[in-house]
């Protein structure tokens, strides 16, 4: 499986809770991160989603916002992981930061120029990455 979204956490999937139209999937990362997914009942049952199924979560690196000192419990973000800015490749208008989770899996953030400059951003410092459930695609073999 080839896809254009920069971050591609394999994993097993955790739990499934169907709602009326929609499911929300948590998928646990090999580096033990866990991501939460909301799809449509209908895209669960086609790709057979159920507890230990092996999956892989996408998330386009445009779609991860990054943030300093964030409380989870004060976001209504879904998706809040703590990492490490690994890597900062600066560009004319976005930057892309490299920032390793807890588990050692490696997340991509497209972000302006400008905002990591206002937030002063540098490698070895402590970020949270957040992205809604809505913004991760759930993908099987």
């Amino acid at each position: 499986m080839k896809v254009s979204a920069r971050n591609a956490f394999s994993g097993t999937i955790a739990k499934v809770t169907k709602g009326a139209v929609n499911a929300e999937v948590l998928l646990t990362t090999t580096g033990g991160d866990q991501i939460a997914a909301s799809i449509t009942n209908g895209s669960v049952e086609t790709l057979a989603l159920k507890e230990g199924v092996t999956a892989v979560a996408l998330v386009k690196a445009s779609w991860v916002i990054l943030g300093k000192g964030l409380d989870a419990s004060k976001i209504s973000t879904r998706n809040v992981l703590s990492g490490t800015i690994n890597n900062i490749r600066d560009g004319a208008v976005n930057s892309e930061v490299e920032v390793k989770l807890s588990g050692g899996t490696i997340l991509i953030a497209m972000v302006t120029v400008g905002s990591v400059q206002r937030m002063q951003l540098v490698v070895g410092e402590q970020v949270s990455a957040v992205f809604k459930a809505s913004s991760v695609i759930i993908a099987v073999e």
